[in-house]
């Protein structure tokens, strides 16, 4: 017999995106990133994400069958007032149920348009409906309400409005609290280690293909823009903890590339450096030639960012760069100066950073893979990862 929903714990979720500017390429789809992210954080498995046309029965298909296979299932799009918005009545058809006009909703959303003096047109009534099953989730920044719906083997299905900032708050304020009240992700843990320095197959390699095909603890590599991602996932044993099991598979990873870790988690480079400037109480200047501006982008938002220079992409001495970390941190008032200059070497990018702070100085020279805008983008991270591990050294 299925568990009560009170029971059940929500371990497994699929995402479903809906809408035809997605699937046409019109609109990016970043909804299903960030929920997938959450509910990942959360300890929750993602099954599956997927982009669907506004065809209702794509979209009842494809709720049915994530129903069977998984615990959650979130949706986003398709809860406007037009007749191609479908959700709600995919799930209706799914659920067998009959949506109808909920009054409070329609006061609502009367409100909403009387107190812009504007008529309010019957096809806006759609908004208001709602399923025997459901519950409307306030959106206070839109005129979609989104729906909770709890089933009778456990498993719940949430659907949000499209539009990122009326979906973000009702996510995050709403639906994620009331799902972590339930159980989301009751026994699955996660921790994520970043590493710098090394590919994805070298890492791979390193870890071994015994360990990666591991199912608990899971350890899988992920090959990011400004990282590798090494993520480890366990779900408690009935005779161990997933903390357990999760320190044991860490201690393995950290064994083999632990001289790779530069962050845990989702930190991000500006994070990383500003906390280890903040450690010091200092702030920083870059000055950058032959990477098309790579090293100011990465670190945009730094917040004890004081310069960004550019210079023009030439070969430089190794002297000249020095100079340059020094001078840009004069010119700026910044305690740290960052100089990294890049140029093609053969099929791959020549790196040359300089670091220049009250306590020191240094120099490295790298190989980095790829030439072009690739190239470009490594001498960044190379610099980024140069500098974060030069600040580390050092006591206030």
């Amino acid at each position: 017999m299925d568990p009560s929903p009170a029971l059940r714990g929500l371990r497994t979720a699929e995402i479903l995106a809906v809408g035809a500017e997605l699937t046409v390429g019109d609109t990016r789809d970043t909804n299903s990133g960030e929920l997938a992210r959450s509910l990942t954080e959360a300890g929750v498995a993602i099954a599956r994400i997927d982009v669907l046309p506004d065809r209702l029965a794509v979209v009842a298909g494809t709720f049915r069958a994530a129903l069977r296979r998984a615990d959650l299932v979130v949706s986003t799009g398709g809860l406007g007032p037009t007749p191609d918005d479908l959700t709600r009545e995919a799930i209706a058809r799914v659920v067998g149920e009959a949506p109808e006009v909920d009054p409070a909703l329609e006061a609502w959303l009367r409100s909403l348009w009387a107190r812009r003096n504007l008529p309010f047109l019957e096809i806006n009534r759609k908004q208001a409906w709602l399923i025997p099953s459901a519950s409307p989730l306030p959106n206070p920044n839109g005129t979609a309400p989104g729906w909770w719906i709890d089933r009778p083997d456990g498993r719940a299905v949430v659907l949000l409005p499209g539009p990122p900032r009326e979906m973000r708050p009702m996510w995050f304020e709403q639906a994620l609290p009331r799902l972590l009240a339930r159980g989301l992700g009751r026994g699955l843990r996660s921790r994520t280690l970043r590493l710098t320095g090394i590919g994805e197959s070298q890492a791979a390699d390193l870890l071994g293909e015994a360990v990666l095909r591991r199912a608990n603890p899971e350890i899988a590599t992920y090959a990011r823009a400004d990282a590798v991602d090494v993520r480890i996932t366990a779900t408690a044993r009935r005779s161990r903890p997933a903390e357990a099991l999760l320190d044991e598979a860490e201690a393995y990873v950290l064994d083999r590339l632990g001289s790779y870790v530069w962050a845990r988690g989702s930190t991000t480079w500006p994070e990383a450096i500003q906390a280890e400037l903040d450690r010091l109480g200092w702030s920083i200047a870059i000055v950058e030639a032959g990477t098309d501006g790579s090293l100011g982008g990465l670190l945009a938002g730094l917040a004890g960012l004081r310069r960004v220079e550019r210079q023009a992409d030439r070969s430089r001495s190794a002297a000249a760069i020095e100079a340059d970390a020094r001078a840009v941190a004069e010119r700026s008032g910044a305690e740290v100066g960052l100089a990294v200059s890049a140029r093609p070497r053969g099929q791959d990018t020549a790196v040359s950073v300089a670091i220049a702070t009250p306590l020191g100085d240094r120099h490295e020279r790298r190989l980095g893979f790829l030439g072009g805008s690739a190239g470009r983008s490594r001498a960044a991270l190379i610099a980024a990862a140069a500098v974060l591990a030069a600040l580390r050294r050092f006591e206030r």
